[in-house]
């Protein structure tokens, strides 16, 4: 079972990905309508993976962007499921203490 620190460093984690995710969001909607350099699904699914799913489901409801592309949709879903997978596992295995 992860110590404390281990769950603030996560808990840390997941809100600087996630706000990085939701900027993303953000800045990918808005290239999109000016047709400027966009940011990759590979990127955005990467960041979800990582820890940045809260933050790209919020960009993504409220910027309304990636909400209609049913293959992106499935496979974020799947990044989700995927890292509580990862959570999981390191619960269930346990990580060595922070020196």
């Amino acid at each position: 079972m992860p110590g404390m620190q281990h769950i603030v460093y996560y808990i840390a984690a997941v809100v600087v990905l996630s706000a990085a995710s939701f900027v993303l969001y953000g800045w990918d909607k808005r290239q999109a309508k000016v047709k400027g350099w966009r940011v990759a699904e590979k990127n955005l699914h990467l960041l979800s993976l990582l820890g940045g799913w809260p933050g790209a489901l919020l960009g993504q409801n409220f910027f309304r962007h990636k909400t209609q592309k049913q293959s992106f949709r499935g496979a974020f879903w799947l990044t989700v499921v995927l890292h509580f997978c990862a959570v999981a596992y390191v619960v269930y295995k346990g990580v060595p203490p922070i020196q």
